[in-house]
């Protein structure tokens, strides 16, 4: 595994994720861990446009939808 380090952190910064880390329980790196491990697994607002798209395209003509009501209304 590799380390990073994180230069000029202000102190009103550090501090704040000092505390977020003792809120929750765990040491400043064990929260910075974490923060980083589920930022690096959300995909991005432009992966979520892409997979949106490639899920949801249709390629239906409106004879396609009308004949389907047709057909349905026959059936009923």
């Amino acid at each position: 595994m590799a380390a990073i380090t994180i230069r000029d952190v202000s102190d009103p910064t550090l501090e704040a994720l000092k505390l977020k880390a003792a809120q929750t329980g765990r040491s400043l790196q064990a929260y910075l861990l974490d923060l980083v491990t589920r930022d690096a697994r959300t995909p991005s607002l432009a992966d979520m446009a892409a997979r949106l798209d490639r899920e949801t395209h249709v390629d239906l003509a409106t004879s396609d939808i009308l004949a389907a009501i047709d057909e349905g209304r026959e059936r009923g």
